[in-house]
């Protein structure tokens, strides 16, 4: 895969260059409206400290005992996971998650500060909201996150409405230190544990494998093989 450098953020503010597809960078432009989130009528009010539980914990769709797990590490700003999200994933998600041959899990990896805030906005809906708003992001990518001459916190503050989210909620979510400090942590451990340094990347875990890394972006052949390949 050809090779562009970005930079990425790392604990402590350490910068580490990161490589991902150069074609990747070229946006599809796009003169829809901004997809709509609807809010599940069943969704309930909850408390500051269920709603801070909940930031930090796992964001994933399947069956948890399914037998391959998938951790994907993707960047809000990263085209390739733009694309990816778009071309590949809602055909995982109908054969291989909802029939409960796998369990997918959305693993945070900001590549830059813009992302970040993404990450924590996202992570500050309800769960079952996070991966909606994440998919609403990456099909907006070229507005909120590249265009000139646009303010990103005040578009993903537009998007976090549409997904529910009051402005009062959305300023403490960005003003949250802790929950930016711990994504950076997953992130961090992410590079060191399984040597994770672009995205998007997937680890694969199942009975005939443990933690096999593939990185860059995957056909649905591609990824259904290697799901196969980690059940054995």
């Amino acid at each position: 895969m050809s090779v562009s450098r970005r930079t990425l953020l790392g604990v402590g503010g350490v910068a580490v260059v990161v490589v991902a597809g150069g074609a990747a960078w070229r946006l599809r432009s796009s003169s829809s409206a901004l997809p709509q989130l609807a809010v599940p009528a069943s969704a309930q009010t909850t408390t500051a400290a269920q709603a801070a539980d909940q930031t930090m914990t796992e964001r994933g769709v399947g069956k948890p005992d399914a037998p391959v797990s998938v951790t994907e590490w993707f960047s809000l700003t990263c085209p390739h996971c733009a694309r990816f999200a778009r071309d590949t994933f809602p055909q995982i998600q109908k054969d291989l998650v909802d029939p409960g041959k796998l369990h997918y899990v959305f693993g945070d990896f900001p590549l830059d500060q813009v992302a970040l805030t993404a990450s924590v906005v996202a992570r500050s809906l309800p769960p079952e909201r996070y991966w909606p708003f994440c998919d609403a992001l990456f099909a907006s990518q070229d507005r909120w996150a590249f265009a000139r001459n646009v303010n990103s916190t005040e578009e993903l503050a537009k998007m976090a409405a549409l997904a529910g989210m009051s402005r009062d909620t959305f300023n403490a979510a960005i003003a949250n230190t802790a929950l930016r400090d711990w994504i950076l942590k997953q992130q961090d451990q992410a590079a060191k544990t399984y040597s994770v340094d672009s995205t998007p990347s997937f680890i694969f875990n199942g009975p005939a494998e443990k933690n096999h890394k593939e990185a860059g972006e995957q056909t649905f052949d591609s990824f259904s093989k290697m799901v196969a390949a980690a059940a054995g």
